[in-house]
């Protein structure tokens, strides 16, 4: 049993490779093991291309070996055409001895069909094998699927006396370094959102400049389409998604979004139904405060800065004992879970 934990380890930390890469599809990694030694292993790396098994099988130079080998997968494989065809078919073409999943896809277009195909071969199929690693691993997926909608990150920084800003001006809190670290934050979903004083006052790109990665697609709660046109949102770094009361429209990279009401439910119903699996929230308190009292949200980070002010915006207000503090340079970041 440690082996097939030993194994399926590897298989998680393959699949963290394709981290901000994959969505809206899962994190998945293989290995594919031989008399106790890895012959071949994969990762899915983007998202439309080669799963993780396809990877892994094709990384294995005598196919020969394969129906004597087990395979681990993080994650139940699919088992329907999407943009790929179905990898237990595949599985079963090369007629392994054993496969070993770590847990099972709750996607309605799978959900335990992969597995069930699988079992009616004459392979050994364990599933379960670090199941709470491998639905950690995936838990915007899981959330998504799950709960039937984005799994939501509130991210906020404030000085030590709880100020988001200088006497209502936007300021520096955080260092150059935990800057950083936000953008691979922002990387890591496929939506952030703010609200629309955030856009006036800082007019800021929402793209991942510090890091290599994919834009997020941006969000912003506009309700009579104040904003003018000339704010960075506007260009076409990114899709931006505008949520508002007046009109539904495209142009170009640019889609108006209307709504009868504007709420922590209707935005994320909206965003649900486009398929967005994970979103950021970077607003300013009003629109952070209002995810917080919906109870609609997974985590959330918020840095203690250095720098300080002697007035301004006050923080969100977050009542929540689910709390572990690190330190990242000259800043402390708070983190809570909203189990």
């Amino acid at each position: 049993m440690h082996l097939d934990e030993d194994f399926m380890m590897r298989c998680i930390k393959l699949a963290l490779l394709g981290k901000g890469f994959v969505a809206p599809n899962p994190l998945v990694g293989a290995v594919i093991v031989h008399n106790d030694k890895i012959i071949g292993e994969g990762y899915h790396q983007r998202f439309g291309e080669a799963h993780a098994e396809v990877n892994a099988i094709n990384s294995v130079k005598d196919k020969s070996l394969l129906k004597n080998a087990t395979i681990y997968i993080s994650l139940e494989p699919c088992s329907h055409f999407g943009k790929t065809p179905p990898c237990s078919d595949l599985i079963e073409h090369h007629k392994f001895k054993r496969v070993v999943i770590g847990c099972k896809d709750v996607n309605s277009e799978v959900n335990g069909s992969g597995i069930k195909k699988l079992q009616e071969t004459r392979a050994e199929v364990s599933v379960g094998i670090l199941e709470k690693e491998c639905r950690k691993l995936n838990h915007h997926f899981f959330t998504f699927h799950e709960k039937k909608r984005p799994y939501v990150f509130l991210k906020w920084a404030q000085t030590a006396k709880g100020f988001l800003d200088d006497n209502g001006k936007s300021a520096l809190i955080s260092s150059a370094e935990t800057q950083t670290l936000v953008h691979t934050w922002r990387m890591n979903h496929q939506a952030i959102l703010v609200g629309r004083r955030t856009v006036e006052n800082d007019d800021p790109s929402l793209t991942v400049r510090a890091v290599k990665g994919p834009n997020p697609v941006r969000v912003v709660i506009d309700p009579s389409l104040k904003l003018p046109e000339g704010k960075m949102i506007f260009n076409k770094e990114s899709d931006t998604i505008i949520i508002n009361t007046k009109k539904n429209a495209i142009c170009q990279n640019i889609s108006y979004v209307q709504l009868t009401k504007i709420d922590a439910p209707s935005i994320l119903n909206i965003l649900y139904s486009l398929h967005i699996q994970s979103v950021l929230i970077e607003g300013g308190e009003k629109t952070l405060q209002a995810f917080i009292d919906s109870g609609l949200w997974d985590e959330a980070k918020v840095i203690i800065g250095k720098n300080e002010f002697q007035n301004g915006t006050a923080a969100p207000k977050l009542n929540n004992d689910n709390l572990t503090s690190e330190t990242f340079f000259s800043d402390t970041i708070n983190c809570y879970t909203n189990a």
